[in-house]
This record gives structure tokens, C-alpha cells and sequence, in this order.
């Protein structure tokens, strides 16, 4: 009788224990962080910006002597649209790095004055320009990027011809179109926009610095050489703002149930 009673008892404990059990809260599965941010991957961007160039001019003649005492600065102001491509790669929490090219369509022009030929002017211009190079940033956030910049640009000046700044006249000498040749550095900032992921906003500034040319000043009408070359050295200065979108920006890819 009373191992019927010990094992009754058991039994019913056994049960209230199972039902207890069935009705405490079961503990939900960790949660999955999600990625983590990063600047590694290839993007595209495009947007617009103003430019300056300047030059040093001397007429020399074809030994290259020097034909008058003072070098004339000259230069010109105006706007510009640059499209580009590049990757960078996260290097350490704070550290990127990155390679990019871009191209520029400009409209940035000024007064050439003839030193020479003393009174005689044009309106030269740069038309285009093209830049290959790398850049180095930090981030002091993880949504903000600063960085500097450097590497290889070439410039296109159009052809352009001279009149009289004394009487009005039609064009006395011409310069052919020209391709400068040089180097440039820069610095600038992009921030990632809030209210979407792979969008970012660049701003950045350039020094150009070109090779010096000889160009020769042409006969407007004949096209023929006057003996006298421009030896010119340009400066090229831009501030841009651009939006870019990364194709991979964020962390891998994370497997959700």
C-alpha cells in the first residue's frame, strides 16, 4: 500500500513539473549584429565645381631667348562638370585607401594679352581635362571620410585668336589648340547621406601644376608662323562637389531566418 502511494505521488509530480515547465517564456534565438560599415569597393560619381587657371607668359623667339624683359600673368575663371570612377579598400578601422579617374568638361576662360605684340588680345579657354591617381584618407567618424589626393592630369586649351585692343579689327595672330601636361594634389571630404546607404557626398579641392610649352603665334589669316613663341606655364585650381554611389558599401553578406 504504501509503495502505491510513493509511486501515485511521483507520478503527480512529474506532471505538475512537465506543465510548469511547458508555460515558462523559451529564450529567442541571439540576435545577428548587422555588418559592419566600410569604405572597401568600386564606385561612380558626377557632379559640378568652379575653376581658375592662371599662366606665365614669355615671347621668346625659336632659340629660345627671351624676347621681353617682364613675364605677363594671365588667367581665367568658370565652371565646370566632372564624372568619375575608382575604388578604395579599408586598410585598418580608421585608415583608406584608393585609386580614381575623372574627367572634366569645362568652361573656364580669360583674357590672353599678346606681350609682344603690344595691344593685341584673346579669349582662351579650357575646355576639358582628364586626372588618374590615388588618394589616402582617414576617418575621425565612420560615416566620414577626409582624405588627400594626387597623381597625373592633362588639360586641353582650345584654339584661340588676337585682336587689336586699340581700334576694332578683325583677329591679327592665332595659337593652335594645346594639351598641357602635369601633376596635381588635393584634399577634400565625403560624408555618407543618411537616408540611403550607398550614397555618399564629396567635396574636394585641386592644385594643378603644368609643364611649361612653346607655342607658336600664327598669322591669323595665313596661318603662318611670326617667329615668336609662347612659352606658357599654367595653373590649374578646382573646387568640386559630386555625389557618388558605392556599389558595395556595407559589410558581408549575413544569412537572415
Amino acid at each position: 500500500m504504501n509503495k502505491l502511494l510513493i509511486a501515485t505521488a511521483a507520478v503527480a509530480l512529474a506532471t505538475v513539473g512537465t506543465a510548469g515547465a511547458a508555460d515558462l517564456p523559451v529564450k529567442a534565438p541571439p540576435m545577428i549584429p548587422p555588418p559592419a560599415m566600410t569604405w572597401t569597393g568600386c564606385w561612380i560619381s558626377g557632379g559640378v565645381g568652379y575653376g581658375m587657371w592662371n599662366q606665365d607668359v614669355m615671347p621668346q623667339n625659336a632659340a629660345g631667348t627671351n624676347l621681353n624683359t617682364m613675364e605677363v600673368t594671365v588667367g581665367g575663371r568658370g565652371w565646370l562638370g566632372r564624372a568619375g570612377v575608382g575604388c578604395d579598400y579599408q586598410v585598418a578601422p580608421q585608415f583608406v585607401i584608393g585609386a580614381f579617374a575623372d574627367y572634366d568638361w569645362s568652361n573656364i576662360h580669360g583674357r590672353f594679352a599678346e606681350p609682344f605684340f603690344f595691344g593685341t588680345a584673346g579669349d582662351e579657354k579650357l575646355s576639358s581635362s582628364w586626372s588618374v591617381g590615388g588618394r589616402v584618407g582617414y576617418l575621425p567618424y565612420p560615416n566620414l571620410l577626409t582624405f588627400v589626393s594626387g597623381g597625373w592630369t592633362q588639360a586641353h586649351f582650345d584654339a584661340f585668336t588676337m585682336s587689336s585692343l586699340i581700334a576694332p579689327s578683325p583677329p591679327v595672330f592665332a595659337i593652335d589648340a594645346h594639351n598641357y601636361q602635369g601633376w596635381f594634389i588635393g584634399g577634400g571630404t565625403e560624408y555618407r547621406l543618411p537616408w540611403w546607404q550607398n550614397l555618399t557626398w564629396k567635396t574636394e579641392y585641386r592644385y594643378s601644376s603644368f609643364r611649361a610649352d612653346n607655342l607658336p603665334l600664327l598669322v591669323a589669316t595665313t596661318r603662318l608662323p611670326t617667329g615668336v613663341f609662347e612659352h606658357n606655364e599654367k595653373f590649374v585650381q578646382t573646387v568640386t562637389t559630386s555625389l557618388v554611389w558605392r556599389f558595395n558599401w556595407g559589410g558581408p553578406v549575413v544569412a537572415r531566418y
